[in-house]
């Protein structure tokens, strides 16, 4: 699988096969999820007798009668008045204004040399009971009335005007509204026809003025009660369709508002809601893009990237799975069995064999999904408590999990899952504030450490078959590779015991230093152990296995011994693919010596007088790809050319560790890597103080006398 899935990147390139795994997924995820969002519909019509009880699938406002509640409340408002203080001291004025227009006529006429006929004086005064907004008193005077007001003295019109402006003012200091201003017009009529001092003539006309006068000075205050009406409106509390509420009974007539709640509900055939189904497509959208920018943006080997790509997308489908399987068999109970689903699974997979990034994103995405999935009672988008639970386990797993190097590692993390599990139930049982059952505790708690261990046991389950499966190289695997029992390891001990010696001491080096510049210090390690391993076809050609003080090259032309000193690299190669060892050890095989010069050999033939081009002495290659064969390509010329030192001291060591780096260096073999002059530094320091550990000067102990 793995050859034909890296022919089918290589065909359409990382970016179109990235597209098209995630357009899968999202539909696999699509099919799953479809029945948890698209409801239950009915093929009903109104007024037909109902074949079966329907219930409510979900809860959810019914807006129309929410809507009626909130009109009726509002309608039942009373309005808010508002007197006005102001109207009365108006009307006075206007009453005394009219008055004040016939004494001026009046003057005008006694100022006047010759004599004004009457009817130029009514003339002349209706002209200025003109100036009054008709409005403000809708009076129309009959002639015959102005010349009853233009013929009284003076006096009478002085106080006539005082007293009814007067009584206009006192009257109007009472609360009258536009409905009950005929009535109020009437009692005032009566209380001046009750008065004395009102001229005889003009009594009719004096009540004309005040029965006019009297309007209404407590209107409606609209902005308030507007105020008032929405306040009341916002009172009403939305009428709510519940979950598991009967909309119609078995052999019941389906009637309008029957009809009408199941077409709210989206439960009728025609009616069906597209809206969840847009809900859930959208949201898949969104994991699809997080995903696809996560691996896009990844700036690793491709080949790395596409195994964690479909490490991650089958891992999350399989979560998916599990989690539907669960909610198809959780009906029946009346508790919560959603808490059972191992919350920390999908992020510790993904965390092992590929990247805490991922993992990060693959539990929020997981998280999501169960909310969905796992939908039911009151909650009308998902189940938010699952949603959490499994954030939290997941993230409970990411902070705790440091390596997997030992069983008490995952041991550890199963513990610490479980009690963030426990005390996320905690919380989810105390804020119901509902009353539980013995049994029903006793459930939650165990479903909570069941969730734990299920995710450590199936974490530790499934990590073989996708190691097997895609190739991938996780702590584990690594810890059974480092095995002294692992076939290849035994086989280097008993034929090329110099060699296998000399690999532990590299691998001491190389982790070491790998550690220290934040590289994998454990594949580092393991990758020592078998980097020589191509020297056990011919083992007696290396020097460190060389016992009998015979060296076959001596007999040999320098481009042969040459090619066999070159060819332990492929033939390790070859030899790790046979027994189908993980890339990233086939790798380190091959590039722990790059593309160096095989020095020796090549100075030999220049002796010999042989005409030479250097890539006959050179390694194939490639060079080192990664940090890690970076530095067993450093650690392993050092331990060879350290261990064959006369005396070595710390100032030597210094030197040939720095002078080794540098020829590296300037030789341009960790050009295809991304190690810094600053990480090399480390490395020469790391290495240093670890040699001077291993060949530090010991004291020499006097012989004992005979």
């Amino acid at each position: 699988m793995e050859k034909q899935l890296k022919k089918i990147t290589e065909l359409i390139g990382f970016r179109y096969f990235l597209i098209v795994v995630l357009i899968l997924t999202g539909a696999l995820q699509f099919t799953f999820m479809y029945g948890n969002v698209k409801g239950v519909t009915y093929d009903f019509k109104p007024l037909q007798l109902a074949p079966e009880t329907v219930r409510s699938t979900k809860t959810i406002e019914d807006t129309y009668k929410t809507q009626q509640e909130r009109e009726k409340a509002a309608n039942a408002v009373e309005p808010v008045y508002q007197f006005s203080a102001d109207v009365a001291k108006q009307r006075a004025a206007i009453v005394t204004s009219l008055f004040d227009y016939v004494l001026e006529v009046k003057a005008d006429v006694e100022s006047s040399k010759e004599p004004i006929p009457i009817v130029d004086q009514v003339t002349k005064l209706r002209k200025k009971f003109e100036s009054i907004d008709s409005e403000q008193m809708p009076i129309i005077f009959t002639d015959s009335q102005l010349e009853g007001l233009l013929v009284q003295s003076e006096a009478d019109l002085k106080r006539t005007s005082t007293q009814l402006s007067k009584s206009v003012q006192e009257y109007l200091q009472k609360s009258i509204r536009s409905e009950n201003v005929f009535a109020f017009q009437n009692d005032f009529e009566t209380k001046i026809r009750g008065q004395r001092g009102y001229p005889d003539k003009i009594f009719n006309t004096v009540v004309l003025i005040g029965r006019t006068s009297i309007i209404e000075n407590e209107t409606i205050n609209e902005e308030q009660t507007k105020i008032r009406k929405e306040q009341a409106k916002e009172s009403v509390e939305p009428t709510r369709i519940l979950q598991g509420q009967i909309i119609v009974q078995e052999g019941q007539i389906i009637d309008n508002e029957a009809f009408r709640q199941l077409e709210l509900l989206g439960m009728v055939s025609n009616k069906a809601s597209m809206k969840p189904i847009a809900g859930l497509i959208i949201l898949i959208l969104l994991e699809m893009m997080f995903m696809f920018v996560l691996f896009e943006r990844w700036d690793i080997n491709e080949h790395k990237k596409r195994n964690a790509l479909l490490v991650t997308v089958i891992v999350y489908s399989l979560s998916i799975l599990l989690m539907k399987f669960i909610s198809l068999v959780s009906g029946g109970f009346d508790v919560t069995v959603a808490f059972l689903f191992p919350t920390a699974l999908a992020t510790m997979l993904v965390r092992l064999l590929a990247d805490d990034r991922a993992a990060v994103l693959i539990t929020v995405m997981t998280a999501a999904s169960a909310g969905v999935i796992f939908q039911e009672g009151y909650s009308s988008v998902m189940q938010m408590e699952i949603t959490l639970y499994i954030i939290f386990g997941g993230f409970a797993s990411l902070f705790f999990l440091q390596s997997m190097e030992k069983r008490s590692h995952i041991l550890h993390t199963v513990g610490v899952i479980g009690l963030v599990n426990m005390l996320f139930i905690a919380f989810y049982l105390l804020m119901t504030q509902s009353s539980y059952g013995l049994s029903e505790l006793v459930f939650y708690f165990i479903a909570a450490m069941m969730s734990a261990l299920l995710s450590g046991a199936l974490t530790m389950g499934l990590l073989p078959f996708f190691e097997s499966a895609f190739s991938l190289l996780s702590s584990l695997r690594l810890i059974e590779l480092s095995n002294p029992n692992h076939p290849l390891l035994k086989k280097l001990l008993m034929e090329a015991p110099g060699t296998y010696h000399h690999s532990v001491m590299v691998a001491n080096l190389a982790e070491a230093a790998c550690e220290e510049i934040g590289a994998d210090g454990l594949l580092a390690r393991v990758g020592c152990y078998y980097h020589d391993i191509g020297k056990t076809k011919r083992p007696a050609f290396f020097i460190e296995n060389q016992m009998s003080g015979i060296n076959p090259h001596d007999s040999l032309s320098p481009e042969k011994s040459a090619e066999i000193i070159i060819s332990h690299t492929t033939d390790g190669a070859e030899m790790l693919k046979q027994y189908k060892m993980p890339q990233e050890i086939i790798d380190i095989a091959l590039q722990h010596h790059g593309s160096s010069l095989l020095k020796y050999f090549y100075f030999k033939a220049k002796e010999e007088g042989k005409c030479l081009d250097d890539t006959t002495y050179r390694y194939p290659g490639p060079k080192p790809q990664t940090k890690e064969a970076a530095v067993i390509s450093v650690a392993d010329s050092v331990e060879a050319a350290v261990r064959s030192m006369k005396e070595p001291n710390a100032e030597k060591i210094q030197k040939l560790v720095r002078a080794i780096i540098d020829d590296r260096v300037q030789d341009s073999q960790f050009d295809e890597c991304d190690i810094s002059i600053k990480e090399l530094k480390c490395i020469e320091r790391v290495l240093c103080e670890t040699l001077n550990g291993i060949f530090h000067s010991r004291i020499e102990y006097p012989k004992a006398d005979k």
